[in-house]
């Protein structure tokens, strides 16, 4: 049976009955479009987080104060709200661990900011001025914190720019302007650069003053809310955090590190489990969607059980005139898989058209991966080869004289 001919009977038998093969494919189209979107979202959701992450720094060591293990071997509940780390540690860290770009001592709370007569309840960093080049923080009007206003315990303040807004208006003029936080004023001095985020991790939502000044107006107290230590480059981050975490058990008298009062994490590793996270979601999302792909995949088989008893006095004709039992199987599995490559293709445009949605909408920025479409294509493939083998074995297992008989 030549190629042309198989295509021909295959456009007739499957357009003879155009609503019957639409609602077929259908099952399909929706499993392919949902894999093709769900995969899309888990990757836009996994290099979202990626982003944000690797936004507030470079190569960076975060260390928190807190027990690492409670009793019983479960997580701290007051990780990061502990007063376990020091000014003499941060300066013991600054001064002792090597191949560092920059260490921070940093002071962190929330509270209420005004400004002729408007008000914010935001996040107040106090902070030293290697800050800003850990964090990549970039000063977009007049100057970031300095050593001396450290050294001063001055009353000075960076903004962010939504914090700006707030408190001045947008794009109001805000330098050399006077907030007040917790009674207390603070002068203006920089706005930093907008670098986006939300809720609580919003840099941009944000008043950046001396962490000296922080300690002495606002917690009334010595201790740190958070060390951020910079590695030189990507391949020493992690003997800086063997290092810094060395120090600090020595420090702290500790010499069982699961016992010890602080926390430090490796930027790299939060990425990791960031994207380990986000990859099990999309494996799941995929997964749920992939279900529709056997509900269609048995639609395909139930329509070509269907088509072989209908045809069935066809095939035994065409076996009476020469007809050859594997022409006959290759017949009904070339239709079994026009249909669900048809519908993949319509599948993909779908799911690609939903993706696009979900990004222009401002949901979640999607990305949709070649390696998705081809397996997409892959899976329809399958599903017809799968699903309309038994009709085809069983068409062409058809005795010529019974299909003649049959009415």
């Amino acid at each position: 049976m030549k190629t042309i001919d198989i295509i021909e009977e295959t456009y007739a038998a499957l357009t003879a009955n155009k609503v019957r093969t639409g609602l077929t494919m259908l099952g399909i189209i929706i499993g392919i479009s949902s894999v093709i979107a769900m995969v899309a979202i888990g990757n836009g959701a996994k290099s979202s987080i990626q982003s944000s992450i690797q936004s507030i720094g470079s190569n960076l060591v975060i260390i928190t104060p807190g027990a690492q293990r409670t009793f019983g071997g479960g997580p701290s509940a007051g990780r990061g709200s502990a007063q376990t780390l020091t000014v003499p540690d941060g300066q013991a860290l600054q001064t002792t661990i090597t191949n560092t770009a920059g260490v921070s001592l940093d002071v962190s709370t929330r509270t209420q900011v005004t400004a002729k007569g408007t008000n914010t309840n935001t996040s107040i960093v106090g902070t030293t001025p290697s800050y800003s080049t850990i964090r990549n923080v970039t000063i977009d009007e007049g100057s970031f914190l300095s050593d001396s206003n450290v050294t001063s315990s001055a009353k000075v303040a960076v903004l962010g720019p939504t914090t700006r807004d707030d408190l001045f208006g947008v794009g109001s003029e805000a330098l050399g302007q006077v907030i007040r936080i917790k009674n207390v004023e603070f002068k203006v001095i920089g706005i930093t650069k907008s670098k986006g985020g939300s809720g609580f991790t919003n840099s941009d939502d944000t008043v950046y003053i001396p962490y000296t000044t922080a300690q002495h107006y606002l917690t009334g107290n010595q201790y740190l809310s958070e060390i951020d230590l910079s590695a030189s480059d990507a391949s020493t981050t992690t003997q800086v955090q063997t290092d810094a975490t060395a120090l600090l058990l020595a420090r702290h008298h500790i010499s069982d590190p699961t016992q010890a009062d602080f926390s430090v994490l490796n930027q790299s590793d939060i990425i990791a489990t960031a994207s380990s996270v986000t990859n099990t979601f999309t494996v799941l999302l995929a997964a749920v969607a992939g279900i529709s792909l056997l509900v269609g995949g048995i639609g395909i088989m139930n329509m070509m059980l269907t088509t072989v008893t209908e045809r069935t006095r066809e095939i035994g004709l065409r076996k009476a005139i020469g007809a050859k039992p594997s022409d006959i199987s290759l017949q009904f599995l070339t239709e079994s898989v026009a249909l669900t490559f048809t519908g993949g293709v319509i599948g993909v445009i779908l799911g690609a058209g939903i993706a696009y949605l979900v990004t222009s909408l401002g949901i979640i920025q999607t990305q949709v991966s070649i390696s998705s479409i081809l397996l997409a294509f892959g899976v329809s493939a399958g599903i017809g080869i799968i699903f309309g083998w038994y009709p085809a074995s069983r068409a062409a297992k058809l005795s010529p004289i019974e299909a003649l008989r049959y009415e």
